[in-house]
């Protein structure tokens, strides 16, 4: 049977039955029910908008958005974005879709924290965004009907979302401070961890090996 919610019907593909069973597996409820909401509120955003994402790479783009903070891809340093990106684009290529399918799906990830771009680029980038900045801050709430969030937070509850959320960003980032660099994700060290202090852009020009 064919599930939809809030009139979005979740893609009846093998990708999109794997990445759901990866995500029920590897995550946690609050990733769980927050990565859905993204795709459902997502997609309503493109539909108002006029967008037309393909649906399985926007449900992947969603699902993977955030398992960099509790997955890291590897022992790399870097942004939680791109370990979620690196995860996406391997699981999309292991099960032979296109470079340009993953590359899309990767983009989508690894730019859905940053403010006003993803909103210029192809249309699975920007309704990954649209939904996320929908979910966690409640950016475009107006624009949608209240009867259609009403379904999808019963499909897929908040629960004490703000606070489990924010502790989400601290596990996944405090033991890689740096990757916070020039980055929102920064905003969170700030607040939580006693003595943390972002490095401005100023600093690392005054501090760069020029004499002038």
């Amino acid at each position: 049977m064919t599930d939809i919610i809030a009139g979005v019907e979740i893609p009846e593909t093998s990708a999109v039955a794997e990445a759901t069973e990866f995500l029920r597996e590897r995550t946690n409820p609050l990733i769980f029910h927050h990565s859905r909401r993204v795709f459902l509120l997502g997609s309503l955003h493109a539909r108002k908008l006029d967008l037309r994402p393909d649906p399985e790479l926007l449900y992947i783009s969603a699902m993977f958005h955030d398992t960099g903070l509790l997955i890291p891809f590897s022992d790399t340093q870097q942004r939680f974005e791109v370990d979620g990106a690196d995860h996406a684009r391997k699981f999309l290529l292991d099960r032979g879709f296109s470079e340009s399918a993953a590359e899309v799906v990767w983009m989508a990830i690894a730019l859905h924290t940053t403010p006003e771009i993803p909103g210029r680029m192809g249309p699975e980038i920007a309704a990954t965004n649209y939904g996320v900045l929908t979910d966690a801050i409640g950016w475009g709430m107006d624009r949608l009907e209240g009867d259609q969030l009403d379904e999808i937070v019963a499909a897929h509850p908040r629960g004490d979302f703000k606070k489990e959320f924010l502790q989400a960003f601290l596990d996944g980032l405090k033991d890689r401070p740096d990757t916070t660099y020039g980055t929102i994700n920064a905003d969170i060290l700030e607040h939580f961890v006693p003595g943390f202090r972002r490095v401005s852009m100023v600093e690392r020009i005054n501090d760069a090996p020029w004499p002038r």
